[in-house]
């Protein structure tokens, strides 16, 4: 297969960084049972991981094929090595903020390089979508993987005994950096502007486009939903469902695991379907899940459970929301970028980048409000105000993208 190497480094990059970056809801969980913080401090620590993606990739994605790709990949996957490091010798919330600074920092190099390249390796809009798609579904697989990881290590005994894993993280980022060291990755010259404050003008530039503003939106609509869910799913099943600490982060992998199941599938239909009805489908879906299958779930009285095979089909129900809002992410992103020309896709990626950790931050922050002020059985109902404003974007979205060139 063409380029195996740079795509499967690309593959391996995004799984280490899915544990790294959503182990949040985990960590958020723990931060209130292990030191001690509410709902609404606890939820900072997916702004200390969001802001620092949304700042450095608004500072370097538009100037950073002047870097190179890889050596930004490198760059990121060696910082969050020190930073799995620090968090184990640290242990407490200061240092499990840093933690996640110090991992957006890291994930904002990675993503723009990852997005950027995908155009390089991808010649038609199909192949965009079918890449994309694939790369965000094994994403999805890595962050179901984080919710066995730290139960695995977790012992109720020993309060400190989770903080092992990040040895194990470690060791993941370190291989995945060796892996990506010794790939031979021909970029090209491929750079948006004539210098850096060239550059650094083709981001603000793109923000005139009317496609491009409808877009972000979308992106930014999306990743409040899909981040609120992930962020405060083991949060919901420790208090909603009545499940062990451990239960509660082991059934959260059905949203993680039914999200990259989704994105493969996506990867397979959209080189037989145009994107826009699958996304259509997908969102009226959801939103039935939402109105009909959540109420049902908080009402089941779930109880003595102490295995997930004591756990009632109901209980599963809700994080198959995952499989219909799993394609949206991906899709949109391809959508955008395959008609973009290609020195384009690095400032385009940062807005990407940008725009979906607010979003993210947004969506947790509301959840965690709304978990502490009316409650953990109603807080996911409001996810339907989002979901309604993408379906109306991606429509403006479709039509405006069939307008444009293809790149």
């Amino acid at each position: 297969m063409k380029n195996l190497g740079i795509k499967l480094s690309l593959y391996i990059n995004y799984f280490v960084f899915a544990i790294l970056l959503n182990s949040v809801g985990i960590v958020i969980l723990k931060s209130q049972k292990v030191y001690g913080v509410d709902e609404v401090a606890a939820s900072t620590l997916e702004l200390f991981k969001d802001l620092p993606i949304a700042i450095v990739s608004f500072l370097v994605a538009s100037f950073l094929p002047r870097i190179r790709y890889k050596n930004a990949m490198l760059i990121g996957l060696g910082l969050v090595t020190l930073a799995c490091l620090g968090m184990y010798f640290g242990n407490s919330f200061w240092a499990a903020k840093l933690l996640f600074a110090a991992v957006g920092v890291a994930f904002a190099l990675v993503k723009v390089s990852v997005y950027s390249s995908i155009g390089l390796l991808t010649n038609s809009p199909k192949e965009h979508n079918s890449l994309m798609s694939s790369i965000e579904g094994v994403f999805m697989f890595g962050i179901a993987l984080a919710y066995f990881l730290f139960p695995a290590f977790n012992k109720v005994s020993n309060p400190d005994a989770w903080l092992n894993v990040y040895w194990l993280l470690a060791a993941l980022s370190l291989i995945s950096f060796l892996f990506l060291f010794f790939t031979k990755f021909e970029e090209g010259d491929v750079i948006p502007g004539a210098n850096l404050v060239d550059d650094f003008a083709q981001m603000f530039k793109l923000l005139t486009r009317l496609m491009v503003i409808v877009f972000v939106i979308s992106a930014f609509l999306f990743v409040m939903i899909e981040q609120g869910i992930m962020t405060w799913l083991p949060t919901f099943n420790d208090r909603v469902l009545n499940l062990s600490e451990n239960l509660a982060i082991i059934m959260a992998s059905v949203l993680a695991i039914s999200l990259g199941v989704g994105r493969l599938l996506a990867g397979i239909l959209t080189k037989k379907t145009e994107w826009v009805y699958i996304l259509t489908g997908c969102i009226l879906v959801a939103m039935a899940i939402v109105i009909f299958v959540l109420p049902r779930a908080v009402d089941a009285n779930i109880s003595n459970v102490s295995s997930l095979a004591d756990i009632p089909p109901i209980g599963y129900a809700f994080p198959l929301v995952g499989l219909f809002i799993a394609p949206i992410y991906p899709l949109l992103n391809s959508a955008v970028l395959s008609v973009l020309p290609k020195k384009l896709h690095s400032p385009m990626s940062g807005l990407i980048i940008i725009f979906s950790a607010l979003g993210g931050t947004l969506g947790s922050r509301i959840i965690g409000y709304l978990f502490k002020n009316i409650g953990a059985d109603k807080a996911f109902s409001y996810t339907l105000i989002p979901m309604a404003g993408l379906l109306i974007s991606i429509f403006l979205l479709y039509r405006l993208t069939n307008k444009a060139t293809p790149a």
